[in-house]
């Protein structure tokens, strides 16, 4: 049997291996709760790094994606074509003909100009606008009719507050206008003939009239739609030129262009809405 003593030493031995335990569980637990914090920092440290410098630009078909609503970089020509002439010039005075349309004008009131007018001379139309101003040179002796209906619309007040619905950035470099309800469907309620002729071109810079193409042999279907040509235009010679921009304006229509636009009309007849609103604050004629 154990003395006391022998007992006593034992258990002073056995405290003494608890306490040496004890303490180096103690040393294991700061060295991990050091390292783990060293961890964590190191960990957050990295992590604000890669965010701060990391180039998070798509490529591929992640960059296709990321580009698709970005408007594409397009090129316009930037010489300014000539207006040109009739290679047989019209009857001065000159009598339009007006015909009723078969849906009514976009705007309540709006009449249809005198029958005979002028077929000489210019006028000059401003256009404020929220993108700045347009200055229009409008030529009687290219197309007396349409000049006529342009000048009588714009003394209305027909194109005031009205928006450019649709434009064009590939192919038809254009953007249309004249229609209050911005829908491209809108009229005065009366259509007028074309005044074309087989070797017309058009260029940047010209003033046209849209049209929804002949209903009945030698019938034209113009109205209060018209397009500006900033860029490339192949067009067959179905379209009334009747004036044209100023250079200052067609700078305004490159930025508005160059903006995009967003397909509604695509794939016909091509084009879209402008992505940057051309409105019509007011238009006046010199």
């Amino acid at each position: 049997m154990p003395t006391n003593v022998q007992r006593r030493e034992q258990a002073k031995r056995k405290l003494e291996r608890q306490l040496v335990r004890r303490t180096e569980r103690a040393k294991r637990r700061r060295v991990i709760a050091i390292v783990a914090t060293a961890v964590t920092v190191v960990v957050v440290a990295g992590g604000v790094y890669f965010l701060a410098t990391a180039d998070f630009s798509n490529t591929g078909d992640d960059a296709a994606a990321a580009s698709s609503n970005t408007p594409a970089p397009i090129e316009i020509p930037t010489e300014v074509k000539a207006l040109p002439t009739r290679p047989t010039p019209i009857a001065d005075p000159a009598t339009c003909e007006y015909r009723p349309s078969t849906e009514p004008a976009s705007k309540e009131g709006t009449k249809a100009p005198e029958a005979s007018t002028a077929a000489t001379g210019t006028a000059t139309a401003t256009i404020k606008s929220n993108v700045g101003e347009l200055k229009l040179t409008l030529d009687r002796a290219l197309a007396p009719c349409a000049v006529n209906s342009f000048v009588s619309l714009v003394k209305q007040g027909y194109y005031d507050g009205s928006t450019c619905h649709r434009i064009g950035t590939e192919g038809l470099q254009m953007l249309q206008c004249g229609d209050p309800t911005g829908t491209g469907s809108g009229g005065p309620g009366y259509t007028f003939d074309n005044e074309t002729w087989p070797e017309l071109t058009y260029g940047r810079g010209y003033l046209a009239m849209a049209n929804a193409g002949g209903t009945e042999p030698g019938k034209g279907t113009n109205g209060s739609q018209f397009f500006i040509v900033y860029g490339d235009a192949q067009l067959s010679p179905d379209y009334t030129v009747f004036g044209s921009l100023d250079e200052a304006g067609l700078k305004l229509i490159d930025e508005v262009a160059r903006a995009g636009h967003d397909g509604s009309f695509d794939p016909s007849p091509g084009g879209g809405k402008p992505n940057k609103e051309v409105k019509f604050e007011s238009v006046t004629i010199a």
